[in-house]
């Protein structure tokens, strides 16, 4: 029976693979934290024999009839960024996958009233939101297999939620997995406009798109921290106003195969709250509670059956 053994809310932001003299450039001479902390995040998590593959839910990809989960034995190639060719150019990659766990991911589709599919095209095209924590996470360590799940712009939070279901009951059906799950994101995602965001592209907070996005980010975080995924999952509505990244799909998803409004994980933070030319940013690392995912050994919420078989 396989197992989840930890999970994260994790930034991605395609400033963390800059150069370090770049990098310094934008953030008025100093490091910015989302680096330091991936680095922190890698050598006390990552680094570690307790895993042996990585489930990325990736807010950049978007699906439109049903979930996808990658199921190539491995991905390897190069990648160059269509939305900032400039700063994330010909990045090789090069990890195994999990056909077997994506093949299982997929078969709880029904029971969960959802529809997913296991793909393993290996023209598949492959997003920055999973390359870049690869590469700070994964690169170097070439028997830990990485799987990629993207969001459904067509789903809602049910949806998601249902998609985190059949993951955690795909996960539990495969023998022997240890895995660790990231909700690959931001927080708040309101960019400043393009004549305006260059003076905004340090990662001090004030640079944060408004006010009321700085305040409900850091609300989730307090949440976060003392393990109330329930405050966060019951407050979406207003958090939306606030536009999170894939309407933090990548999140729910993740929340889904942790037990939901009874999962009471608490955060760890790695690196400072920042900026990103407006958005919110992140680093938060959930390690699995001693009475498991869903708190008291409660079960998580069983999603009503779907009729409707895929065809």
């Amino acid at each position: 029976m396989g197992e989840i053994v930890g999970a994260g809310l994790l930034a991605h932001v395609p400033t963390v693979v800059l150069p370090q003299e770049t990098r310094f450039e934008l953030n008025e001479g100093k490091e910015i934290t989302l680096v330091t902390g991936l680095d922190e995040l890698r050598r006390e998590v990552f680094e570690s024999d307790d895993y042996d593959t990585v489930v990325v839910l990736d807010s950049h990809w978007a699906t439109t009839v049903e979930f996808v989960v990658t199921a190539q034995q491995r991905r390897a190639g190069l990648f160059t960024s269509e939305e900032l060719p400039r700063g994330m150019c010909r990045m090789p990659y090069d990890f195994p996958g999990d056909p077997e766990l994506a093949a299982n991911i997929a078969r709880f589709a029904d029971k969960h009233g959802t529809w997913i599919t296991a793909i393993d095209d290996p023209y598949l095209p492959i997003y920055y939101a999973t390359t870049n924590l690869w590469k700070f996470l994964g690169e170097g360590l070439p028997d830990k297999r990485w799987v990629t799940i993207g969001v459904c712009q067509t789903g809602d939070m049910e949806d998601h939620l249902r998609l985190g279901r059949a993951l955690a009951d795909g996960i539990a059906a495969t023998p022997g997995r240890r895995v660790l799950l990231i909700a690959s994101g931001a927080l708040s995602h309101t960019f400043w406009p393009l004549r305006e965001l260059r003076d905004h592209e340090s990662s001090d907070p004030a640079h944060i798109f408004s006010p009321g996005a700085r305040e409900a980010d850091l609300e989730r975080i307090a949440w976060f921290k003392e393990g109330r995924h329930d405050k966060v999952l019951d407050t979406m509505d207003a958090f939306w106003k606030f536009k999170p990244e894939a309407r933090f799909f990548h999140y729910i998803m993740m929340a889904g195969a942790l037990g939901e409004r009874a999962c009471v994980a608490e955060a760890r933070q790695y690196g400072a709250y920042e900026n990103s030319i407006g958005t919110g940013q992140v680093h938060l690392w959930f390690d699995r509670p001693a009475a498991g995912w869903t708190g008291d050994g409660l079960p998580a919420r069983p999603a009503p059956h779907n009729p409707h078989r895929r065809a």
